[in-house]
């Protein structure tokens, strides 16, 4: 089985390769660089694998929210793959990307996963370990204002990750107070892989044509225009 996984939402432009058990990855904070860099990446992983494209089972990549261009990028390489080998895809939030890599670095069971939107807004996500080790969200991923983020009052282990808590850590902890705080966090390919394990195991993939990527600010955008309309 190999799988091969994607990350371009943020500054960071990751990739990891999951072979019989194995992993490989290769990380890099590279701001704008990730249309230069990422098929390189993706070539010298394979290599270092021992294996070419024609060998992936499948592919994982980083659907968002998160940057319009880095998003788009890895939707493209992926659907490019995906067509020419006809395998399968999983598409992921990356903030459930973010959130699983507080698992792997920390044991984390629940997390607050949050990514600066800009414009005073942020991506935001609130996760909990499931019984596979798995994040699941527990308040779905929205776009809010960082003096409104939804919280889970009911536990007070929370860990925190993600560059909101960079741009907005002192209004987000009069809002709730995580145990822990990953500042200069990007998702990471390699925590693509057990979402993308699991969900291929239990057919829960897509094909090439509906890996697209995710918008948030899309559907806010959509819903301004909507109400507008109506009041004119």
């Amino acid at each position: 089985m190999r799988i091969l996984a994607l990350e371009t939402a943020t500054d960071a432009c990751s990739c990891a390769l999951y072979q019989d058990g194995e992993i490989l990855s290769d990380f890099q904070l590279a701001p704008r660089r990730h249309a230069e860099l990422l098929l390189p990446m993706l070539e010298q992983l394979l290599a270092q694998a021992g294996c070419n494209k024609s060998q992936i089972d499948g592919l994982s990549f980083g659907r968002g929210p998160g940057s319009f261009t880095g998003l788009r990028l890895a939707a493209a390489v992926t659907q490019g793959i995906a067509l020419g080998l006809d395998c399968p895809v999983v598409p992921i939030s990356t903030l459930a990307v973010l959130a699983q890599g507080q698992v792997r670095q920390h044991g984390a069971k629940r997390v607050y996963a949050g990514l600066d939107a800009r414009m005073q807004a942020l991506y935001w996500g609130v996760y909990q370990q499931d019984e596979q080790g798995l994040m699941q969200a527990l308040i779905a991923d929205a776009e809010v204002k960082p003096d409104a983020v939804p919280i889970d009052n009911s536990a007070q282990d929370y860990y925190a990750v993600g560059s909101a808590w960079d741009e907005y850590q002192d209004m987000l902890q009069q809002q709730c107070q995580p145990q822990h705080i990953s500042l200069e966090t990007a998702p990471d390919a390699q925590d693509l892989l057990p979402f993308a394990l699991a969900a291929l195991a239990q057919g829960q993939d897509v094909c090439a044509a509906d890996a697209l990527p995710v918008y948030l600010r899309d559907n806010v955008a959509a819903k301004s225009a909507a109400m507008r309309a109506k009041q004119s």
